[in-house]
C-alpha cells in the first residue's frame, strides 16, 4: 500500500502453566514469560506502533502485596521502552545480587513483571487519540482480586454510543465514552454481578466472608459473564483479559473477523493476533497452533485447566481479506502463498494490456509489502512463457516454424527491476503545502538507465490503492522521470468503495478514489439524480434500527462496470504534467476470493457488510458525505 493507512492492533496473551522454578529448571531462567512476551510482541510490531502496554498478573499473592502491574508507553519505539524499563530491574538484581536470579520466590516478590499471566498488546490509534489512557491493557481494579480486570483487544465498534446508553441504564456513571473504556465497563458491570451474586449465595449459606470470597473465586462462571458482556456487542473484535485471582480468556467475533491464534501445551498457553508470532517466539511447527474459532472463548482457568465453548452464536465466516493482502506479517505461511496467487491473478488481465511485448515491458512494484504479490506475477510470466516454448519446440518439430524462430522465441525473459525505492522519511508534516507537495513527490528514488525512453511499458504492482493521494502527487510522477510510453498500475487488492468500521481507518466515502469516480462519472453521464436518491434513501433510514437498514450506496456503482471505474480513476490520477499514458487496473472480487478462500470478508469492495452495524456506518458516511460533513461515521 503506497499510502498508509491505520488499522488493526495486536494482542498477545501468555500463561505459564507451571511454577517459575520449573522455567528456570527447564529454559534456565526464571523470567522465561516476560522474555517470551518481548518476542511476542516484537514480532507484532506491524500491527500497531502508536503505543504498547504490557500487564503481569502474580498467581496467590499475599494480602498486601501487589498482584497487577502495567507498563505503557506511547510512541515508535514504544515495545523497546517498556522492556528496557523491566529488564532495568532485573539488571540491577543481576549486578549487585547474581544468586537472587535462581530465587523464584525473591524475585516474584521484587520484580514486577516476574509472575505467571501475561497480557500485551499493540496499538494503532484510528483517530488521533494516542495518549497513555488509551493504550491497551486497560485496567479496573478492586479490593475483591476476582472483580478486577484487565482488558486488551483488537477491535472496533459500530455501536459504541448504544453501549454506552446501556450502562447508563445499568445504573452506573461513566466518565469516559471511548469504546475501549464502554468495553472495560460493559465487562467489568457483568463481573461484579456475577461475583457479588456468588458472594451474597455463600454468605447466605453461612461461610465466612473471607470463606465466600476464596469459593467465589473458584466458583467463578467466567463464560456466562462473557455471554452476558458480548450479547450486544456490534463490531469486528478479539478481546482478551485477565482476571485478578488468575482466570484469564480470549473470544473472537462470530464472523471471525479479526485473527486470532493460539497453542498450548503443558508448559504454556499462548494466543496471539500473528501466528508467526507464536512460531517463532516458541519454535512451534505451524500445524500445532490452531485458529481461534469465530463466536467461540477460550478460558484458562487459575488452576490450569483450559475450557473452549461458544460465547455466542457463530454467523457466517467474513473474516477480514485486507489482513492476507496488507495488514498480516507476509511470514505466514499461508498468506504468503495468498498474496503470490494474487499477483498471479493479474498477470492474466497484465500480459493482454502490454500486447505479450516481453522486449519492451519492464515488471516491478511499489511498495515494499507488495512483493509476494509481485513475485507471483513473475512466476506466472515465467509459465507463460515456458507454455509458449513448449508449442514452440512442437512447431520446430513440425516444420511450422525455423530454428531462428524458435532461439527467438526462446530467448525471451520478461525485465524485471527494482524501480522505487522508498529513500527517508521526509519531514513533510512542517512545510507549507507548496513545499510539501515538493517533498512528498521525491519521497521515493527511482533507478535510472532502465527504461527506454518512449519505447518502454512499466507495469508497476501495488498492493492496494485506498486514496490515489500518494499515486498522484508522487509514485506517477517519479515513474513518469524515466520516461515510459505508457504506465500501468496494477492493485493487487479490488476498488475500495466503501468504509470500514471493524478496524481499519477508513471511515469516509469521500476518501476513497474510487468513490469519487463513480460520483464524478454520474455527473458526467447525467445521472445525478442517482446521488440524490441515495441520499433519500440514506435519510429515510437514518434513524431505523441497524437490523433494518440497507446500503443504498451500492446503487452509487451499480451505474458502472467496474472497468468504466478504473478508467476514470486513471484519468484522474494523471496530472496534466504526465507526459506517459497512465492505466490503473484492480484485482476482481471473484479471484480475490479464490486466492484467500478462508477470509472472505470484503465489505470495502463489496458493500456486504458482516453485521448490521456496517450498513449503519456506511448510511452515516454517505450522508456526511452529500451534507459536506468532515467527520468519521462511527465512534464517539
Amino acid at each position: 500500500m503506497s499510502e498508509q493507512i491505520k488499522h488493526e492492533c495486536g494482542i498477545a496473551l501468555l500463561r505459564l502453566l507451571k511454577p517459575l522454578e520449573y522455567y528456570l529448571g527447564k529454559y534456565g531462567s526464571a523470567l522465561f514469560g516476560i522474555e517470551k512476551m518481548s518476542l511476542l510482541m516484537e514480532k507484532q510490531h506491524n500491527r500497531g506502533q502508536d503505543g504498547a502496554g504490557l500487564v503481569c498478573l502474580k498467581l496467590d499473592t499475599s494480602p498486601g502485596k501487589k498482584y497487577m502491574h502495567c507498563q505503557k508507553s506511547t510512541g515508535n519505539s514504544a515495545i523497546m521502552e517498556i522492556f528496557n524499563q523491566i529488564h532495568s530491574e532485573a539488571k540491577t538484581i543481576h549486578q549487585f545480587m547474581p544468586k537472587k536470579m535462581i530465587d523464584t520466590i525473591y524475585l516474584k516478590d521484587t520484580l514486577g513483571f516476574a509472575g505467571e499471566l501475561f497480557l500485551g498488546h499493540l496499538r494503532y490509534g484510528t483517530f488521533g487519540k494516542n495518549n497513555l489512557d488509551y493504550v491497551h491493557p486497560v485496567m479496573r481494579l478492586n479490593n475483591w482480586k476476582s472483580r478486577s480486570l484487565a482488558l486488551a483487544g483488537n477491535f472496533n465498534l459500530t455501536n459504541v454510543d448504544e453501549l454506552f446508553r446501556k450502562l447508563i441504564n445499568y445504573g452506573e456513571h461513566p466518565i469516559e465514552t471511548s469504546d475501549t473504556v464502554t468495553l472495560l465497563e460493559k465487562f467489568g458491570f457483568f463481573l461484579d454481578t456475577h461475583h457479588e451474586a456468588l458472594w451474597q449465595k455463600y454468605i447466605a449459606e453461612g461461610l465466612t466472608k473471607v470463606q465466600a470470597s476464596e469459593k467465589a473465586e473458584n466458583d467463578l462462571d467466567v463464560m456466562d459473564v462473557l455471554r452476558k458482556s458480548a450479547k450486544h456487542l456490534d463490531g469486528g473484535y478479539v478481546i482478551s483479559g485477565l482476571i485478578g485471582h488468575g482466570d484469564a480468556f480470549i473470544m473472537r467475533d462470530p464472523a471471525g473477523i479479526r485473527p486470532a491464534f493460539y497453542f498450548y501445551d503443558d508448559d504454556i498457553f499462548v494466543a496471539a493476533s500473528e501466528r508467526p508470532a507464536i512460531q517463532t517466539a516458541f519454535n512451534i511447527p505451524i500445524e500445532n497452533i490452531r485458529e481461534l474459532e469465530p463466536a467461540k472463548a477460550i478460558i484458562i482457568r487459575k488452576n490450569g485447566t483450559i475450557e473452549h465453548n461458544f460465547f455466542i452464536e457463530p454467523t457466517e465466516k467474513k473474516a477480514c481479506s485486507f489482513e492476507r493482502i496488507y495488514f498480516s506479517r507476509g511470514t505466514d505461511a499461508d498468506i504468503y502463498k495468498e498474496r503470490k496467487e494474487l499477483g498471479k491473478s493479474l498477470a492474466r488481465r497484465i500480459l493482454p494490456l502490454v500486447n505479450y511485448d516481453f522486449h519492451n515491458t519492464v515488471f516491478s512494484f511499489i511498495p515494499n509489502t507488495a512483493m509476494a504479490a509481485f513475485l507471483g506475477l513473475r512466476e506466472e510470466i515465467f509459465n507463460f512463457l515456458n507454455e509458449v516454448k513448449r508449442e514452440k519446440a512442437f512447431d520446430l518439430q513440425s516444420g511450422k516454424i525455423s530454428a531462428d524462430e524458435f532461439n527467438d522465441a526462446f530467448n525471451v525473459q520478461p525485465r524485471i527491476e527494482t524501480i522505487a525505492v522508498k529513500d527517508v522519511k521526509l519531514r513533510t508534516f512542517i512545510t507549507q503545502d507548496t513545499e510539501r507537495d515538493d517533498l512528498v513527490a521525491h519521497v521515493y528514488d527511482v533507478t535510472y538507465g532502465v527504461i527506454k525512453d518512449n519505447v518502454d511499458t512499466l507495469v508497476v504492482i501495488d498492493d492496494s490503492i485506498v486514496r490515489g493521494t500518494t499515486l498522484k502527487q508522487s509514485i506517477i510522477k517519479i515513474l513518469d522521470r524515466l520516461n515510459p510510453k505508457k504506465i500501468i498500475i496494477a492493485s493487487s487488492a479490488p476498488q475500495i468503495r466503501y468504509p470500514d468500521c471493524y478496524g481499519i481507518d477508513m471511515a469516509k466515502l469521500s476518501d476513497f478514489v474510487a468513490f469519487k469516480a463513480a460520483i464524478e462519472l454520474l455527473h458526467e453521464r447525467n445521472l445525478k439524480h442517482i446521488i440524490n436518491e441515495v441520499y433519500y434513501k440514506c435519510k429515510e433510514q437514518e434513524n431505523l434500527p441497524p437490523e433494518q437498514m440497507k446500503n443504498h450506496v451500492k446503487l452509487i456503482y451499480k451505474q458502472f462496470s467496474a472497468e468504466e471505474i478504473s478508467a476514470k480513476i486513471s484519468s484522474m490520477l494523471k496530472s496534466a504534467d504526465i507526459k506517459a499514458e497512465v492505466e490503473i487496473i484492480y484485482q476482481n472480487i471473484e479471484d480475490l476470493h479464490a486466492a484467500c478462500p478462508d477470509n472472505k470478508g470484503d465489505w470495502y469492495f463489496t458493500g456486504n457488510y458482516p453485521t448490521p452495524g456496517g450498513n449503519k456506518v456506511v448510511t452515516k458516511s454517505f450522508i456526511y458525505h452529500f451534507e459536506g460533513k468532515n467527520e468519521r461515521a462511527y465512534g464517539l
